[in-house]
Formats: structure tokens, sequence, C-alpha cells
């Protein structure tokens, strides 16, 4: 089991993995993320994209599976993930960890902070 803090709470996960997805504000496109909490922070393991458009062009070796680009990322663990809370952007970021999802950012103010608890 791990823990994130997301902001200022903090959520028990089932396992060492979330999923994170959006809807680009911009070019409308559904995107999702799977990480991974270790010692080392956060590491992006794959990501998805339901199309393409400005600056969200699928990453290198992306293969088409069901309607979404996905490729695997390699790229070193980061300390914390700051999501911008704008409100302009037509979905919350949505933290999932199975089948236990929540919304988070859907009102404009501060950006939010995902990082391992300490």
């Amino acid at each position: 089991m791990s823990c994130l803090l997301v902001g200022a709470v903090a959520v028990a996960l089932s396992s060492d993995r979330f999923t994170l997805e959006w809807t680009h504000s911009v070019e409308k496109v559904n995107w999702r993320e799977e990480w991974i909490v270790n010692e080392a922070g956060l590491r992006l393991m794959k990501a998805a994209i339901k199309g393409s458009g400005a600056g969200m062009e699928p990453g290198p070796n992306a293969r088409l599976e069901d309607g979404w680009w996905v490729w695997r990322p390699n790229q070193p663990p980061i300390p914390e993930l700051v999501l911008a809370s704008s409100g302009a952007t037509p979905s919350a970021w949505r933290l999932c960890d199975g089948d236990d999802c929540r919304d988070i950012g859907a009102e404009p103010g501060e950006a939010i902070t995902i990082k391992p608890c300490p």
C-alpha cells in the first residue's frame, strides 16, 4: 500500500499505482497517465491520448489501441507533480486508484501538488 499527498490531503492507495485522467483545455482530447509511487518519487509508466492536437502528439513508439495512442515514456522519477486548477478545462483532473476515483481541481484555485507521503 502507498500514500499520496494530494494538496493537503493524504490519500491511501490500494497499491503503488494510480491513474490520472483529464480532458485537454484547448483541444478537448482525453489524456490518461499511469503512475507508480516508490521511494524515488513518482514515475510515469504509461501515457495514452485519445487523439492528437497542438502540442499533444503521441510519444515515440506509440501504438494505436482501442482508439487511444499508447506509449511508455522513459523518464526518471520526479519528486512531485503540480497540476493547474484554472477551472477553464472541460473536466476536472480524475485521480483513480483501481476503481476508486476522485475528481480534483474542478474549480479555479491554487495549483494542486501530488507527491508521495513522507
